[in-house]
């Protein structure tokens, strides 16, 4: 009989775990060629990194090659969010009366509505509770007004006693600069709500809801409804009721820089209705003509217009050079020339012996909650006022620039390589955004051991349980067991996170996949079924 040392013992069982975890990376490595040799995704480009909690390398394919991110930017400027801004920081936004008070609740002046980036004025409810499953947004039970901070706002100001302006409702978001779009964003996607302009006034996610229903006979005119019930676009409707079972064919077109909303098609008979987010031309425009509206139905009259200010950027420097992309660590950016439109009040008659009272206010919630929304249903609006929050808490002037600095910065000292990443904002909704899948891993697992960790994790979409994947394994034993943020553009697409094995263990996983077949999901199919494979080797 041969006695082992209890050294000896240590070794012999050492050496099974080492044998037993090769064998499961080389059933891994089998399993997922055999899911990426299949006709429909073979010819795309995959990448993939899979590591342990603590970094352990478990597999990986052209893990150092860059990718279109798509919405996993979110990942990256979230947990730079949280890291830097805090879970705690909240945003205010204001009603100021800039002016002479006199008697009678008489402003001779403008009321100013002034947006710190608080990207929550709108009817959604928080914190972020998961829908129905299965149930369609618009079918669900209606939520409070998407004005409802606006209107609470309106009644602090009748509850000053204020009764009429002799000037005019300003709104103004010039804590950021007017930067209303990420470079290489497509000129299509700004008709959109996904794609809609980023203002420090950001109001209904700065996107309004349009419902086209069917008429009760055919080739009767449909009916259109715009919720909120705000003055702004001009429609000019040309949609008719098709025969039953033939199809909708509703498009809605605008051109930039118009307000004039064309809906035109044909709808079927007895068919759903067609309910489309349509994007605000100017988020604080919009909040001034809603607010206007609401002082005159409160009996506050407003001799003036509505209208917005913006601080427009007039000379800077490059984009790549200001963000750092291309600049040496310690190159310093040019402050850029600027100008506020319009221009100040001076110059509207405001007597300079005038005050400024602030009339009314609104604190916003917590970042962690906003953290939360911007995950789960990635919401590419909140992400991009997180990136300028984060340029202008570093005492810049918080231009998307500055902002993918300050993310650089912090992801550098994460431990992720610099030539590993590159962001020209913060949703991934820009095509020049590219990253590799160590970077995302690296991301993934440095946030693990940060005491942030626990509230970050939890805005990730849970498999089969809520956000954007609801309705991806949604069956068996992974789900509420993957927590990771989807993201897809054009033709790529990723998905990166956490999943629960079968053993226990938790893993970080990143896919990502460029250049598949355009109107096609098998590449999503592929990526889950390697997630599951992942899961089973582990």
């Amino acid at each position: 009989m041969v006695r082992l040392s209890r050294w000896g013992a240590v070794c012999l069982v050492m050496c099974a775990q080492l044998l037993c975890a090769q064998t499961k990376n080389a059933d891994l490595t089998q399993t997922i060629a055999k899911v990426l040799s299949e006709p429909a995704v073979a010819r795309d480009h995959w990448g993939i990194a899979v590591v342990g909690i603590d970094g352990t390398p478990i597999y990986s394919l052209n893990e150092g090659q860059l990718f279109q991110p798509a919405s996993n930017a979110k990942l990256f400027t979230t947990a730079a969010a949280m890291a830097l801004l805090g879970a705690k920081t909240t945003y205010q936004t204001k009603v100021l009366g800039r002016g002479v008070f006199g008697d009678g609740g008489r402003l001779t002046g403008h009321l100013v509505l002034v947006g710190s980036g608080d990207a929550n004025l709108s009817g959604r409810m928080l914190p972020y509770v998961a829908p129905v499953p299965g149930q369609k947004p618009e079918l669900a039970e209606s939520g409070p007004p998407p004005l409802r901070y606006l209107e609470e706002m309106a009644d602090q100001i009748v509850a000053t006693g204020l009764k009429s302006v002799e000037g005019d409702v300003i709104g103004d978001d010039t804590v950021f600069p007017w930067e209303p779009y990420g470079q290489d964003w497509a000129i299509d996607d700004a008709v959109w709500g996904y794609g809609a302009p980023v203002s420090a006034l950001s109001i209904t996610d700065n996107q309004i809801k349009v419902t086209v229903t069917p008429g009760e006979l055919v080739g009767a005119p449909a009916s259109v409804a715009i919720e909120p019930m705000v003055p702004y676009y001009t429609l000019d409707v040309a949609v008719t009721t098709g025969a039953a079972k033939s199809g909708s064919t509703v498009q809605m077109t605008r051109a930039p820089g118009s307000k004039v909303l064309r809906i035109y098609g044909a709808i079927e008979l007895h068919g759903m209705p067609d309910v489309e987010e349509i994007a605000i031309q100017d988020p604080a425009e919009y909040a001034a003509i809603a607010l206007k509206g609401m002082l005159e139905a409160r009996g506050i009259r407003v001799g003036g217009i509505a209208k917005a200010r913006h601080r427009v950027l007039m000379d800077t420097e490059s984009f790549s050079r200001e963000s750092g992309v291309v600049a040496d660590a310690g190159a310093k950016a040019g402050s850029p020339q600027q100008r506020i439109e319009p221009p100040d009040d001076a110059e509207f008659g405001v007597a300079v012996t005038g005050e400024e009272r602030t009339l009314a206010t609104h604190a916003s919630v917590p970042l962690s909650e906003d953290v939360v929304v911007t995950n789960k249903v990635s919401q590419n609006l909140h992400a991009e006022l997180m990136l300028r929050q984060l340029g202008a808490a570093r005492g810049r002037d918080g231009t998307i620039a500055q902002g993918a600095l300050v993310v650089r910065q912090f992801l550098v000292s994460a431990g992720i390589d610099k030539d590993d990443f590159v962001f020209f904002d913060g949703s991934g909704l820009s095509g020049h955004d590219l990253v590799t899948p160590r970077a995302t891993a690296r991301l993934l697992q440095y946030a693990s051991g940060q005491p942030w960790f626990a509230e970050w994790k939890s805005s990730l979409p849970v498999g089969g349980v809520d956000g954007s994947l609801e309705g991806r394994f949604a069956k068996g034993p992974l789900k509420g067991k993957v927590f990771a943020k989807t993201g897809t553009l054009g033709e790529a697409r990723a998905l990166s996170g956490y999943v629960e094995c079968a053993s226990g263990r938790t893993v970080i996983f990143s896919v990502m996949v460029g250049n598949h077949l355009p109107q096609t999901h098998a590449d999503r199919e592929a990526m889950d079924r390697i997630v599951e494979a992942v899961a089973t080797a582990n």
